[in-house]
């Protein structure tokens, strides 16, 4: 594997997911958990560009578990974290299905 144990990728542009939450507040809110918990070297969590799933986000993917999140709130941050980003157990609930359109997914767009 590389340099990383995980490495955690939030879409911070496109045409959707910025506007369903404060996404940047996502990076800097999982960064600091990472910090707090002694992670820094373990863990990398970066902005992302456009996933091409508009209308499923707010979305993050974790690697080297090849996990998607779509719909993910704030208040989801902490469980992300905990179970997945500490405990390596994927958050069912938020889990991207790509057969299933978004509740924001309008038609035409990606």
């Amino acid at each position: 594997m590389g340099q990383y144990r995980t490495h955690v990728f939030v879409c911070t542009s496109g045409d959707t997911c910025p506007t369903q939450g404060d996404v940047e507040q996502f990076v800097k809110y999982l960064r600091g958990e990472c910090a707090k918990a002694g992670l820094k070297t373990e863990v990398r969590v970066n902005k992302a560009g456009c996933f091409s799933q508009c209308g499923h986000g707010p979305m993050m993917v974790v690697y080297p578990d090849d996990v998607w999140y779509a719909g993910v709130g704030e208040s989801d941050l902490q469980e992300i974290f905990e179970s997945h980003i500490l405990h390596g157990k994927p958050v069912e609930r938020l889990l991207y299905n790509p057969g299933v359109k978004g509740p924001n997914k309008k038609p035409g767009t990606r």
